[in-house]
């Protein structure tokens, strides 16, 4: 990278971020949870009765538990170790989503082992001797499917669409039948405490300053554009979906509103495999294919993925400016046709060094190419007396590639002892340019447009990460991180006449930005739990960031800054089944390459965009109170926050000085932004099969900031407004392999500093039918099929008054189809450790285009 800064520091480090795993999963070797098999808030295990006074030993019991079919684990299924003589149990556990469990402190006898879980038949293993001081490992364990449904299964052991872990909300994604052929975006507009609007920008609990990760490791497409670097992602290929709110000071600290982890799916399967997915659609159609081949020490994962959609909309524009004494009346409209096609594709290896350490490698490459096609007709009027009529045929091109390299060493010194060294280089070339048609009246050519807008968006990131318990309720956990970063932006218009041909020279207006940025970062965390059940986990992170910078004119002079960022969770076992959680952090966010690019974006003349270089890193703090409970067959979370954030990094309007009727919308640091709100959603078991869940947001959001007046002088302006929203899904397992999914949620208006966005709805229907024998299925999914969108935002001014509609028509039906093939066996996944870049704030698109 260009003059990167050398990075030399050391941290002295004391801190935890997880408690160290009781044997058995609970103090004194007891799982805990309801007494009932249910799982309690934060992933706890269940309650088993065991006997009181079963003596402890030092042997160790471990296997894997799987379906008969050998496809896939039996997460989360119970496993009870019963005295042979007495048949009593006296010790128990759960697999975890591997499969895997794990049984310490066996004193040596002879046992039996009992283990069930929803939907398959018990099995029961007899004969179990365990000698003094040797471990027994038993291998894969396989269930048989039951096919009779009895009404009194219990089925809170099942694994839920959404669970709460102990710092993170997790979505089971792939629990979801009406996401397939659709892209990550599809999937996130399902999450609670997520909303996701129509242009795919992200926001957690209003604020869109959010930091998005794959696999915990960063990308620079994310960096530069999240909406973006969703279409990437299939949803066939997500796992899950974790939304931390209070994050730890292991995590960097930018990403103010909090930060989202997409988990994909992984192979843990001895042998070769290959998965096909595809679908055809009216608004898209996919194709995807990942391969794996597993072999003693090594793996090898090869993938690719690639989506086509089309779709169609009609957007409005009526605004007004006063320019010289005079208000300038715009009304604008435009047909819109957009297609796009987007890739992914994935090459990984890991590979087992040694019993204890482990290897991984792999090369991420990704591809955007989104073009929009629009015929804009504009109408001016001067004091409401028409002056012009003008004509205009505009193409966008928006296109990236992406590459990202990653290579991480991770060792094991003992349980829970590790440490890790993680690097990862990261790449993004971008093009954002437009070709403009000017037409007359008549349709013929009367000059030619064109903006060409080049990218590049670089990252080299090198970490490494020390964890260590300190007995059985203590962890200690620090590590040190650097991060280079190197953005270029290069623009320039032409200009032709009638004859359509461009002259070289023309390159007004014109301009470059090369911005480099350089981190060291440190952190401590410390973790304990008490005897009273309550739960500590304290941090600090410490970040150096040094910024060096440069446009066609002048050297841009941002200072070095340094911030100490403190987070603090508490939590309280209240019960068996219900836990008070209170927690603090403060985050940072740093300007996103679309803040900063400074191109001059005027596809639209009228609704004009341009980025801001000078932009400076907000502050926010947040605090959250949190209880969840269980009780029956329901799952129940209750969420207060409050956001307060400083030096706000926010979109501002204001009417252009030369061109008539034409507003410039760009990015400052203005003003300062508060959020009080609550979240509830829940999770209900009807029936055995029939689960519904939901939830609702609800919060007051107050901006401040700065703007001109009728006399050019600046002057605080506020808004403010409560937001609301929620959604509501619900699914049924039906016999013989069907399957049937309803969703529909909705989204508040959205207040913003200048104006308002009305709010939106969506709605979607599936049904999936799996092949008997579990190695594929055939979807049928509607989304909005009693019509399409409108999005109406309207922005005030003392200057100008703007009110943009977008009508989308994303009426959508869908058929996907699913197969795996491939005959294997079961392994555990080696444990691996990777890059988080959690601090650069993405840019999200409002308005017209």
């Amino acid at each position: 990278m260009k003059n990167s800064l050398h990075l030399t520091f050391f941290f002295l480090l004391a801190g935890t971020v997880a408690m160290a795993q009781f044997p058995g999963g609970g103090p004194g070797g007891r799982p805990s949870g309801d007494g009932n098999g249910r799982s309690r808030p934060g992933g706890d295990a269940p309650t088993f009765s065991l006997e009181s006074n079963a003596p402890r030993g030092n042997s160790k019991i471990t296997g894997f538990v799987v379906d008969s079919a050998v496809t896939k684990a039996v997460e989360y299924a119970t496993i009870a170790l019963i005295d042979k003589t007495t048949k009593k149990p006296i010790d128990g556990t759960v697999a975890d989503e591997k499969g895997k469990f794990s049984m310490n402190r066996i004193a040596e006898g002879e046992y039996r082992i009992l283990i069930t879980f929803i939907g398959y038949n018990e099995k029961l293993i007899d004969n179990i001797k365990i000698e003094k001081g040797k471990d027994l490992d038993l291998g894969v364990i396989k269930l048989s499917e039951n096919t009779v449904l009895l009404d009194a299964v219990n089925v809170t052991g099942e694994k839920s669409l959404i669970e709460e872990k102990v710092d993170r909300l997790v979505y089971n994604a792939e629990k979801d039948l009406t996401s397939q052929g659709g892209d990550a975006s599809d999937i996130l507009r399902k999450v609670p405490m997520l909303s996701v609007d129509l242009d795919g920008n992200v926001s957690l609990r209003g604020s869109a300053n959010i930091r998005v990760l794959i696999n915990n490791k960063p990308s620079t497409i994310v960096a530069s554009s999240i909406a973006d670097a969703l279409k990437m992602i299939p949803a066939e290929l997500i796992k899950s979906v974790e939304v931390i709110t209070s994050p730890s000071a292991k995590y960097d600290a930018e990403g103010s509103g909090g930060i989202i982890n997409i988990i994909t799916k992984k192979s843990t399967l001895q042998g070769l495999t290959l998965n096909v997915d595809t679908g055809i659609g009216l608004r898209g159609s996919n194709l995807g294919l990942n391969g794996s081949f597993r072999q003693g020490k090594l793996g090898v994962t090869l993938g690719g993925f690639g989506r086509a959609f089309y779709n169609k909309a009609r957007i409005e524009l009526d605004q007004s400016t006063i320019q010289n004494g005079s208000t300038i009346l715009t009304r604008q409209s435009a047909d819109a046709f957009d297609n796009g096609l987007f890739g992914r594709y994935n090459l990984g290896f890991d590979y087992d060094l040694a019993k204890n350490q482990s290897l991984t490698a792999g090369v991420n490459f990704g591809t955007r190419n989104f073009v929009r096609s629009q015929d804009y007709t504009t109408n001016l009027f001067r004091d409401n007396l028409l002056s012009s009529t003008l004509y205009r045929n505009v193409d966008t091109r928006d296109l990236s590639n992406t590459v990202d390299i990653n290579m991480d060493y991770i060792r094991t010194f003992k349980p829970g002892q590790e440490w890790s060294v993680s690097t990862l280089y990261s790449t993004s070339t971008l093009t954002n340019n437009f070709d403009a048609d000017i037409l007359s009246e008549s349709g013929s050519l009367t000059s030619r447009q064109k903006n060409l807008n080049n990218n590049t968006n670089s990252e080299l990131t090198v970490q490494t990460d020390y964890v260590n318990p300190i007995g059985k309720n203590q962890q200690i956990e620090f590590g040190v991180k650097g991060i280079l970063r190197e953005v270029n932006s290069d623009f320039r218009y032409q200009v032709a006449g009638p004859t359509g041909l461009f002259a070289s020279d023309v390159r007004s207006p014109a301009g470059l930005l090369n911005y480099n940025q350089n981190i060291a970062a440190g952190y401590l965390s410390y973790m304990f739990t008490t005897s009273n059940k309550y739960t500590f986990k304290l941090g600090s992170r410490y970040e150096y960031t040094s910024i060096d910078a440069y446009d066609q004119n002048s050297t841009i002079t941002i200072p070095a800054y340094s911030n100490l960022v403190p987070s603090v969770n508490i939590s309280k076992a209240l019960s068996k089944s219900s836990t008070l959680k209170l927690a603090y952090n403060r985050r940072i966010q740093r300007p996103g390459l679309q803040q900063l690019n400074p191109n001059f974006n005027a596809a639209n003349p009228q609704n004009i965009n341009i980025g801001n270089p000078y932009l400076r890193p907000e502050l926010t703090d947040n605090v959250e109170l949190s209880l969840s409970t269980s009780f029956k067959k329901t799952y129940l979370n209750i969420s207060l926050f409050s956001r307060s954030t400083n030096n706000g990094i926010t979109r501002l309007a204001m009417p252009s000085d030369t061109l008539p009727g034409a507003i410039i919308t760009t990015w400052e640091n203005i003003g300062r932004e508060q959020a009080t709100g609550a979240n509830v959603f829940g999770n209900v078991y009807l029936t055995p099969k029939w689960t519904l869940n939901g939830g609702v947001d609800l919060y007051y959001n107050y901006l401040e900031g700065m703007q001109q007046n009728l006399r050019g002088i600046s002057e605080t302006v506020s808004n403010s407004g409560f937001v609301i929203g929620g959604r509501v899904q619900s699914q049924l397992q039906l016999p013989h392999g069907w399957g049937l999914q309803a969703f529909g949620g909705y989204r508040g208006n959205r207040v913003q500093l200048q104006g308002y966005q009305r709010g939106m709805g969506m709605y979607s229907l599936g049904f999936r039918k799996d092949f008997p024998n579990k190695k594929g299925s055939l979807g049928l999914a509607a989304e909005n099929f009693f019509g399409g969108m409108r999005i109406v935002s309207s922005l005030n001014s003392p200057l100008f008054n703007q009110q943009s509609t977008n009508y989308i028509y994303n009426q959508n039906v869908k058929l996907t189809f699913s197969y795996k093939i491939g005959k294997m066996s079961f392994v555990e996944k080696k444990k691996t450790k990777g890059v988080r870049n959690d601090d650069v704030k993405s840019g999200g698109g409002e308005g017209m285009n």
